[in-house]
């Protein structure tokens, strides 16, 4: 009995230390779950709705244009790398229980008039965001409702944001949803 109590130490000895070697590098930090951000460190996006923009017609190029710098309106800090989208406020819908919603259109946006076709479009850095009306007619024809006193929304999505591709942008409920920001949590912004 000795030498099986024997034989069975040098077993679990032999099994303990064969499963030992050299420490390997450290891994990731885990969510810890205490702010319920699943690791996103309180950076979840942001939208700001930028209300009275008036668009300024460049003759030479035929196209209308205006430059929104991020300091103008928000402190979100923005890196090169993260995500901006644009929606234009088209109107409202009423909706069947007697309700009405508000329409938002992603940019780019195309409109078919009567002279011809135009299309909203835009370009962003990590510190502004210039957003441009383009056509295919003389552009100095065209009318104030689509140059005067419009109103946007500016999404910034982080680079942090891991599930970004999988969002659905065509929606800006669906992207707002997606952040986790609820229409109370939108800053708004009057230029006029």
């Amino acid at each position: 009995m000795n030498k099986f109590n024997t034989i069975i130490g040098a077993f679990i000895v032999l099994f303990t230390v064969a499963c030992e070697g050299p420490e390997g590098p450290p891994g990731r930090d885990g969510f810890d779950g205490l702010d319920g951000l699943d690791g996103l460190d309180g950076i979840q996006g942001q939208v700001v709705e930028v209300d009275g923009i008036n668009f300024d017609y460049d003759g030479d190029a035929n196209l209308f244009s205006t430059l929104i710098n991020y300091g103008d309106v928000t402190d979100f800090e923005t890196i090169p790398e993260d995500a901006v989208l644009v929606y234009r406020y088209t109107g409202t819908v009423d909706l069947d229980d007697g309700s009405t919603a508000d329409v938002w259109s992603q940019i780019p946006q195309n409109y078919f008039l009567p002279e011809g076709t135009i299309q909203y479009v835009f370009e962003h850095t990590y510190v502004d965001v210039e957003l441009f009306i383009d056509g295919n007619f003389d552009l100095s024809t065209l009318s104030t409702d689509f140059t005067d006193n419009q109103l946007f929304r500016i999404v910034f999505i982080p680079s942090e944001y891991a599930d970004a591709s999988k969002m659905d942008t065509s929606n800006i409920e669906n992207v707002m949803s997606s952040l986790g920001i609820g229409e109370d949590q939108v800053k708004k912004l009057e230029l006029q």
